[in-house]
């Protein structure tokens, strides 16, 4: 049957960041496709726990700050006391600093770029050695954003950073998918969560956001329960270094833009007979500004 291929009857899947948001939402997600779930996390899990235990699922609690040195191999080494095995990993712990690109210091860049992208590799690496490799395959779920696809406004390491999960993401499925490991991300959209509760209680920008998703809502984490169990099953075997956005629209809308930015330009072009290098630079100046309109309501 076609659903069994959804199922996560007797794997194990760790989850970072798994005392609220998102993370919790995976935990429960996969509790209800039938895995064990470990909780990774700085502050207790008990709400997690709680939630995966009322929908009959087994949840152990990892708690840590990740930013610490050797965080990736001290939650391996816990986890293989604790169940003997990881089938499956999903890289979301992560933060944001909101600051202008001018004031922001090298303490508080190296503090998201550490947690957001380079615990990503290391944590993948290390769950890849100590149980993907010896137990024949894997599944790896990284979490990117809307950010990965554009530059945003007062983010600039939180871009950096998710710009570079989604590449790094690339790289490891082109090194592991021949291991049985498929690498793959989901790109949330705008979602209903701590980070952005200063945009929702912000009533311009929220207005403004929402008047752009095509959905007309925010997004919250059951909505990324199902590509969750997807990328983390056998059914998504062939999936190999893809960035899933799950987003109400958002990207949709903005490729429009463009294409029929460049339909329009392209028309005039061709009845007014401009010359092709002022074309492509009219092309590149009219989407930039259509771009930027948009990062703003970041």
């Amino acid at each position: 049957m076609i659903l069994d291929l959804f199922r996560l009857n007797g794997k194990v899947a760790v989850v970072t960041g798994a005392n609220t948001g998102l993370g919790q939402g995976f935990c429960v997600a996969f509790a209800e496709a039938g895995a064990t779930v470990i909780g990774v996390a700085r502050r207790s899990c008990a709400e997690t726990a709680a939630k995966v235990e009322a929908v009959g699922g087994t949840f152990f609690e990892v708690l840590i700050d990740l930013s610490t040195p050797d965080a990736s191999k001290t939650v391996a080494n816990a986890c293989k006391k604790l169940t003997g095995r990881v089938d499956i990993l999903v890289n979301n712990a992560g933060i944001i600093h909101r600051e202008d690109a001018v004031n922001v210091t090298e303490a508080s860049w190296d503090l998201v770029t550490n947690l957001n992208e380079k615990l990503v590799f290391f944590l993948s690496q290390a769950m890849t050695n100590e149980f993907f490799i010896p137990h024949g395959g894997g599944k790896i779920i990284n979490i990117a954003s809307m950010l990965s696809f554009q530059g945003g406004i007062r983010v600039p390491s939180y871009t950096a950073s998710k710009s570079a999960v989604m590449g790094l993401t690339k790289a490891l499925a082109n090194e592991w998918a021949s291991l049985n490991i498929n690498v793959n991300a989901i790109a949330p959209g705008y979602m209903a969560t701590n980070n952005t509760t200063a945009l929702r209680h912000d009533s311009d920008r929220n207005d403004a956001i929402l008047c752009r998703i095509p959905a007309g809502r925010w997004g919250t984490s059951d909505d990324l329960m199902g590509a969750a169990v997807f990328l983390a099953s056998d059914a998504s075997s062939y999936v190999n270094g893809f960035t899933l956005a799950v987003d109400g629209g958002w990207l949709a809308i903005l490729f429009f833009l463009e294409d029929r930015c460049t339909a329009g330009l392209f028309a005039y072009h061709r009845f007014h007979k401009v010359n092709i290098f002022l074309f492509c630079k009219y092309r590149f100046v009219v989407i930039h500004k259509l771009f930027c309109s948009y990062s703003t309501a970041l």
